[in-house]
């Protein structure tokens, strides 16, 4: 197809209903290896049907993903020039292969691309960020028990780009069941517990299901690691450290909490909003205010986990509802008038407009 050898390799169990979509969108690939690891249904008879898809049957126990991940690497012939790690719910954007391409031109090892993770009920895009599961045939190698990563096992540093034009989107099935994520990521920082990456999955894993005090304990864990160095991660555990707070019925600590988040990644987005949505549940307009001014100070998102809704209408209808309790109707109607630019059919702006007008 092109001047490289470009594979996809992934992981698989009873994915049935995605396989001839995910086949379709990997369809720019010279191959396409699977490593089904115990489907009961109809996965491999339906990836066996499609010739260009290599699909082996293989159990992995005791089961962690980045056991899998290696055996389905491994499967990808060694002349590859780009391998492809995807999941059979996640499709590309036609014409990823030739933005690759373009990428790998500079001699890079590893690729990072525009990755959107889920969208909201209406189709609009709700997290976003960049992944790297692009990356050449020899010296990486997958690690972690779950939320694995692709970990550069050679001299140096890996060259590394962004493949401009990729874009990779993702369609969970949120029926799937999660719940053998806490055990892995539990046998993830006992087996590395200076590993700070493990610490924050772990605490968020434990905020998800209602621990508060264990996601407490944890996330501090995490931000008082040695390694804990990366901004954006830590304000993330400093978000959810107020979301359990809050929870608990401690909002003065929640707000501390938030506070540190801005102030340890200012650049971001996502902290500012946090804070103003806080002021808002509060009725502090004046919080609302100052929070979402500086949030729409950041222009764009950051290449972090950005929640796509604090891009769109929200800082601007937060503003209006804000300006309007503060009396200024001439700012509270200028902010529902960009909110509404986002969601121009949204009834409640409307009605909200119609409002701030009378």
């Amino acid at each position: 197809m092109g001047s490289y050898r470009v594979y996809v390799y992934a992981i698989c169990k009873n994915e049935e209903k995605h396989v001839d979509g995910w086949v379709a969108s990997m369809g720019e690939a010279d191959g396409i290896f699977v490593l089904d690891t115990g489907s009961d249904d109809g996965t491999v008879e339906r990836l066996s049907a499609h010739p260009e898809v290599t699909v082996r049957q293989e159990e992995v126990i005791p089961w962690r993903f980045d056991e899998a991940r290696n055996r389905s690497l491994a499967m990808v012939p060694e002349d590859a020039d780009l391998c492809v790690c995807t999941d059979l719910d996640e499709r590309f954007v036609p014409g990823w292969r030739q933005a690759a391409e373009r990428a790998l031109a500079g001699g890079a090892q590893l690729l990072r691309y525009r990755y959107t993770w889920s969208f909201t009920e209406d189709g609009r895009e709700e997290t976003v960020f960049y992944a790297a599961k692009m990356h050449a045939r020899r010296g990486f190698t997958w690690r972690h028990p779950v939320h694995e990563v692709l970990v550069w096992t050679g001299e140096g540093a890996p060259l590394s780009s962004v493949a401009g034009g990729v874009q990779l989107n993702h369609y969970p099935d949120k029926n799937k069941p999660r719940g053998g994520y806490l055990p892995l990521l539990e046998l993830a920082v006992k087996e590395n517990p200076a590993d700070d990456r493990d610490a924050h999955y772990l605490g968020r894993e434990y905020l998800f299901y209602g621990r508060y005090d264990e996601a407490i304990a944890e996330l501090k864990r995490h931000l008082s690691l040695p390694a804990a160095r990366w901004e954006p991660e830590r304000c993330a555990s400093m978000r959810f450290l107020a979301r359990c707070y809050e929870a608990k019925g401690e909002p003065e600590e929640a707000e501390r909490w938030l506070l540190r988040a801005c102030a340890e990644a200012p650049y971001l987005r996502e902290p500012w909003m946090a804070l103003a949505r806080y002021c808002y549940d509060r009725a502090n307009w004046r919080g609302v205010i100052a929070a979402a001014e500086r949030a729409l100070a950041v222009a764009a998102p950051g290449e972090y986990v950005s929640e796509a809704a604090n891009y769109g209408a929200l800082p601007y209808d937060l503003l209006s509802l804000a300006y309007h309790h503060t009396g200024d109707q001439k700012n509270a109607l200028s902010n529902v008038d960009k909110a509404l630019t986002y969601e121009p059919e949204n009834e409640r702006l409307r009605r909200n407009r119609a409002f701030f007008t009378r």
